[in-house]
């Protein structure tokens, strides 16, 4: 599904990125760790063209990312809430992307019924624009919003983060049910080692920009890589 070739990525000389070769299958649940300025949300940002790579290029479903867009009608992501638009309520920009993903607003209240648990009776119906809501409240709308659409490739960057423990649980349920389906190809970015580990199949650690582990999960994944990061 996800091709990379040659990619890299400078700033000022720099290298920030480095990855020679990554293929990520489609179904697969990927799992990307580092420490801070490892290249998690530089690749991430390349894989959504929202940066120009230096050198390479990243293929996701036969499409070259950075000279065609036929890869956004089955791709979605949430990175930070840069991603939302501040001045609309939740409801008008679920609404919004449900028309940009060709989903009626029925097609969308099913799929706002569903996450009702994950909502916790603070997203819907309380007259708040997204500015206004907390950073976690935001972060899920935002996690809600890539799922309007079906889509086939799903982008999260530090979905964990500022989530209180049950939404955390809740959130890792979801994440399974999307691992679960073969046709949906699920990338997740994390400083947190044991979420990550608990819902991907495989993961890939990055250290100043360069891949330095290539794990398939199993039992001793979280303590394997606990030890790397120790040192």
């Amino acid at each position: 599904m996800i091709q990379v070739n040659n990619l890299s990525k400078k700033y000022n000389g720099t290298t920030v990125l480095n990855i020679p070769t990554l293929a990520i299958p489609k179904g697969q649940s990927f799992g990307l760790v580092g420490n801070n300025g490892a290249g998690k949300t530089t690749f991430f940002s390349l894989l959504l063209d929202l940066i120009q790579p230096t050198s390479g290029n990243i293929i996701n479903n036969e499409v070259q990312v950075h000279s065609s867009e036929n890869w956004k009608p089955f791709t979605a992501s949430f990175l930070d809430e840069s991603f939302l638009i501040g001045y609309l309520t939740p409801e008008e920009y679920f609404y919004f992307i449900g028309d940009l993903r060709g989903q009626n607003k029925a097609d969308v209240d099913a799929l706002l019924a569903k996450h009702e648990e994950f909502f916790n009776g603070e997203i819907l119906k309380n007259k708040k624009y997204l500015r206004d809501l907390s950073k976690g409240n935001q972060k899920k709308v935002g996690i809600i919003a890539t799922l309007i659409g079906n889509p086939e490739v799903l982008i999260l960057d530090e979905p964990f983060a500022n989530l209180d423990p049950t939404t955390v649980n809740r959130l890792k349920k979801i994440i399974k049910e999307l691992a679960d389906n073969p046709n949906v190809t699920v990338l997740v970015s994390s400083h947190d080692l044991q979420h990550t580990v608990e819902v991907c199949n495989r993961i890939v650690a990055l250290n100043k920009g360069e891949i330095v582990k290539d794990i398939q999960t199993s039992e001793e994944t979280l303590q394997e890589l606990e030890t790397f990061f120790a040192v």
